[in-house]
C-alpha cells in the first residue's frame, strides 16, 4: 500500500504558484505597500496596517489544498470543514471540485460518504482525535494542513494531561480549533479540559476555586464546555492554561493572571508550582496583527477603521474588538459589504449583519484598514477599490501621503 498520510505537501509549489498568485494577489495592495502603507487620493487618506492578511499557516494550508487537487486529479477530495474562515478562499477551493463537509457530532456520520479511494484534507484548525481515528480506519489518503502553532498548543495540553493537570483553554468551545485541542487531553487516562471563553467566564472559575461559586453553578455554566466526566471539585485543584491561538492576547494574559491569583489565594504561594501551569501559545502572526493595529491607533489621526475578514474568524473578531474601543469600526467580510448607500457589517459582539448609512465622514478623512490572518490580498484590494469609488476615485489616484 502506498503512502496515505501527507503533512508536508507534494512539492508542487511551482505548479500551483501561478494559480495562487492569479487568485489571491492584489496589485492594489502592492501599490499601497510601495507608498509606505499610507496613501492620499483627493480628500481621502488610506492607511493600511503594517501586518495584515494571510499568515504562514493559512498560506501553507491553502497551497496544500491546491497541490492536493493537482496530485490527485481523478479522485474525490473532501475537506473537513472550512480550510480557513474566509468565504472567498473556501468558495475558490470548492470550485476546484473539493467538497467541504459540514460539521456533525458523530464522525461516522460526517465521513459516511468517504471511502478508501478518496482523499480528505484536514484544515489548518486540525480535527478532533475521534475524527482522525475514524478517517484512519477508512484507509483514505489524508492531507494534514494543521497549523504548527496549533500543534504547539497540543503539545502543552498533552503535557498537562500526563502530569495530572486539567487543561483550561481560553477559547470558544464550539470553534473547530478548540474542539480539536480539547480532544487531545482525553487521549491520556484521567485527562480533563475546561473551555473558558472570556473574562466573565474566567471569573466564575476563579470564584469556584476561591470557594464563593457553588459546584452546581459552575457545572451549569460550562455544561457544553468541559470534558464528559469533568468534576470541578476533583479537577480544578491542578490546572494548566492553554488557548485557542487566535484569541485576543491581552485577554488570554489577563485570564491567566486571574486564575493564578485565585489558585494562590486558595492554596498559598508555596503551592503554586504544584497547582498551576501556563505557557504562551498565542500564534505569533495573530499577535503581530494585533500589535500593528495598536500602533496605528496610538499614532492617531484616524477617522474610521475597516476590518476585513470572515465573520466566523476569531482573529478577525479580535482585531475588530481592539479597534472598536478607540474609534468607529466596521467588520466586513469583503468588498460586497461596501455599498453606494452605506455599509453592511457585523458589530463587535453581534451575531447578525447590519446596515449603516453615512459611515464614511464627509470631507477630509483617514480610513484605516486591516485584515485577519485568513483574508487574502485580493479581498483587501477589492475593499480599497470600493472605498475609493465612493469618492469617485481610482487606484491610479493614490499618491504618497
Amino acid at each position: 500500500m502506498g503512502q496515505t498520510y501527507f503533512q508536508k505537501g507534494f512539492n508542487l509549489k511551482n505548479v500551483v504558484g501561478p494559480v495562487l498568485a492569479q487568485n489571491y494577489h492584489s496589485a492594489v495592495v502592492d501599490r499601497l505597500r510601495a507608498l509606505g502603507n499610507t496613501a492620499q487620493a483627493g480628500s481621502l487618506r488610506l492607511k493600511l496596517a503594517r501586518e495584515f492578511g494571510f499568515c504562514y499557516g493559512v498560506d501553507r494550508a491553502v497551497e496544500y489544498a491546491y497541490e492536493t487537487r493537482e496530485r490527485f486529479p481523478d479522485r474525490r477530495i473532501f475537506l473537513s470543514g472550512e480550510i480557513i474562515h474566509n468565504p472567498d478562499v473556501n468558495g475558490r477551493i470548492e470550485k476546484l471540485g473539493i467538497r467541504i463537509l459540514p460539521e456533525h457530532p458523530d464522525p461516522a456520520e460526517r465521513y459516511a460518504d468517504v471511502t478508501a479511494s478518496d482523499v480528505v484534507i484536514l484544515p489548518a484548525f486540525g480535527v478532533p482525535v475521534a475524527e482522525m481515528e475514524c478517517l484512519r480506519q477508512k484507509g483514505c489518503v489524508l492531507v494534514d494542513t494543521t497549523c504548527g502553532s496549533v500543534l504547539n498548543v497540543w503539545k502543552n495540553v498533552h503535557r498537562y494531561a500526563r502530569e495530572g493537570f486539567t487543561a483550561v483553554i481560553h477559547g470558544k468551545h464550539y470553534h473547530e480549533e478548540t474542539k480539536a485541542t480539547a480532544s487531545q487531553a482525553l487521549t491520556h487516562e484521567g485527562g480533563q479540559y475546561l473551555c473558558v471563553r472570556d473574562r466573565p467566564e474566567a471569573e466564575v472559575v476563579c470564584g469556584f476555586i476561591r470557594g464563593t461559586v457553588p459546584t452546581d453553578v459552575l457545572r451549569e455554566r460550562f455544561r457544553h464546555a468541559a470534558s464528559p466526566d469533568f468534576d470541578p471539585e476533583r479537577h480544578l485543584g491542578r490546572i494548566g492554561l492553554a488557548n485557542q491561538t487566535t484569541m485576543l492576547m491581552s485577554e488570554s494574559l489577563e485570564i491567566q493572571e486571574m486564575l493564578r491569583r485565585a489558585v494562590t489565594e486558595r492554596y498559598g504561594e508555596a503551592a503554586l508550582g504544584e497547582r498551576f501551569r501556563a505557557f504562551d501559545t498565542i500564534c505569533s502572526a495573530t499577535q503581530d496583527r494585533q500589535d500593528a493595529v495598536l500602533r496605528m491607533l496610538d499614532e492617531g489621526g484616524l477617522g474610521v477603521m475597516v476590518v476585513i475578514g470572515g465573520y466566523n474568524s476569531s482573529n478577525t473578531q479580535a482585531l475588530a474588538r481592539i479597534c472598536s474601543e478607540r474609534l468607529p469600526t466596521y467588520h466586513i467580510s469583503g468588498a460586497e459589504g461596501i455599498e453606494d448607500g452605506g455599509i453592511r457589517y457585523r458589530p463587535v459582539g453581534g451575531h447578525d449583519e447590519v446596515h449603516a448609512d453615512s459611515w464614511l465622514p464627509e470631507g477630509a478623512v483617514t480610513v484605516a484598514l486591516t485584515a485577519g490572518a485568513s483574508t487574502p490580498n485580493n479581498v483587501v484590494g477589492e475593499v480599497v477599490e470600493r472605498i475609493l469609488a465612493l469618492r469617485g476615485l481610482r487606484v491610479e489616484d493614490l499618491e504618497a501621503a
